[in-house]
């Protein structure tokens, strides 16, 4: 399920299943602002990521699912070490999926994401 982005960062999905998705990536100075902390839009990514992940193995056939929003909370600053992120489906509908994400490095929580998707088929190219 990876895509080019995903590669990009390094970023690795661990476990995916139906309604859950374990993300991680190991911190390299390529993930780290110029205040030599990791960039928000890393921590994102795994979220945004995960909830994916979590999110494409309850689609039908044909389906797709595109991010709407997400909310994104960081907590602690990260310098380095493994960043790990659980996501969890909230709920399902027919067109709107609800996401948990949470965002790890060595056992501590340092950010929280909730996001909804749209699920739909594609129109055909005109």
């Amino acid at each position: 399920m990876l895509h080019r982005f995903a590669e990009l960062i390094s970023l690795h999905v661990d476990e995916q299943r139906a309604g859950f998705s374990s993300l991680s990536l190991v911190v390299t100075d390529d993930h780290l602002n110029p205040h030599h902390v990791v960039h928000g839009a890393v921590v994102y990514a795994l979220a945004d990521t995960g909830m994916g992940a979590a999110l494409y193995p309850t689609l039908e056939p044909g389906q797709i699912c595109a991010t709407i929003e997400i909310k994104i909370n960081y907590f602690k600053p990260v310098v380095a070490g493994r960043i790990v992120c659980l996501t969890e489906l909230v709920n399902r509908g027919k067109t709107v999926a609800n996401l948990d994400s949470k965002v790890y490095v060595d056992g501590k929580l340092v950010a929280c994401a909730n996001g909804n998707y749209a699920i739909f088929r594609p129109r055909p190219a005109a």
